[in-house]
């Protein structure tokens, strides 16, 4: 119990102890967990959810991952940021990885593609693994090291930031593509790469991305790392069959109260506001179960927690 908190972030940036306090603490105010329920589908189908409670809040994440679609993706040594997370997260719990089932970073060449947290994470324990070298590249150009004038407070200043995890080692790299990946007997050994600049914006107000010539480069590798972001919650299965509506970006739309198109049913986190920060997960579930206390008992004494929150830029 604890989804991304317990799986998703490592242990060097969360005790999982924290997490396991207040899965108690909710257990003990009566709270009941069920572990491995398939809900959506002949186990647990959507209008038994719905018929059985009498609100449900659905806070499944954004679980499609943004996949590197270029020739020699298939190569063993290619995954996703997740499934090595997950794994090593499962390894500190104490679970057991079958030999041909195990990502390791032990001697190896990484890159990681993303420029993000979750690739922060995969940077420190790649290293706390024993990777021989990390490569971190980032597709878009590298930010400022002061606030840009189109970035005013009191929004999020869109600047250089290093991580801890890359304090303790990264080979980095801005406006960088991938074009393909190379290997041998199957298995990943090269990423071929050119270097990129972003123009101004077109039509559709997005900045256009320009190959610059004779900036192909290549560069041996053992294990790719993709932490490109995620795209939206999973469309099929339990969304499909509630029929709740969906935005423009796959998100599951909701109204100031959480709820979604279907009386009833309530949405937090990731899974409406798109991938974000467990801050936002945390003050979505805030502002759902104030929803919720309101649809329940026609009135509610808890407090708003989104109210006034900037939208996203």
């Amino acid at each position: 119990i604890g989804g991304l908190l317990r799986l998703g972030i490592p242990d060097f940036k969360l005790d999982k102890d924290i997490v396991q306090r207040r899965v108690d603490q909710m257990a003990a105010e009566g709270v009941t967990f069920r572990t491995g329920v398939h809900v959506g589908g002949d186990e647990l189908p959507a209008d038994r959810l719905v018929n059985e409670f009498d609100a449900v809040v659905l806070s499944g994440g954004s679980t499609v991952p943004r996949d590197l679609q270029v020739p020699g993706r298939e190569l063993q040594g290619v995954h996703y940021a997740m499934e090595f997370l997950v794994q090593q997260n499962k390894i500190n719990a104490g679970e057991t990885i079958p030999t041909g089932k195990r990502i390791s970073a032990e001697g190896k060449r990484v890159v990681i593609l993303g420029g993000g947290d979750t690739g922060s994470d995969c940077l420190g324990t790649s290293h706390r693994q024993g990777a021989e070298a990390v490569y971190q590249y980032e597709l878009l150009t590298e930010p400022p090291t002061e606030r840009a004038s189109d970035n005013p407070w009191p929004y999020w200043p869109v600047v250089l930031r290093t991580s801890l995890s890359q304090e303790e080692g990264v080979i980095p790299g801005f406006g960088i593509m991938t074009t393909h990946l190379s290997g041998n007997s199957g298995h990943v050994k090269k990423l071929h790469a050119v270097k990129v600049q972003w123009g101004a914006p077109d039509e559709s107000g997005r900045p256009q991305m320009q190959k610059i010539e004779g900036s192909e480069f290549d560069v041996e590798v053992d294990l790719v790392l993709l932490s490109m972001g995620f795209l939206c919650p999973e469309p099929t299965g339990l969304l499909a069959e509630l029929g709740v509506k969906l935005d423009a970006h796959g998100n599951v739309s909701n109204d100031d109260d959480k709820m979604t198109s279907v009386p009833g049913v309530f949405v937090a986190g990731d899974m409406a506001r798109g991938q974000s920060l467990v801050v936002w997960a945390i003050a979505e579930g805030r502002e759902a179960a104030r929803g919720v206390d309101q649809y329940l008992m026609g009135q509610t004494s808890l407090p708003r927690v989104l109210a006034g929150a900037l939208p996203r830029a």
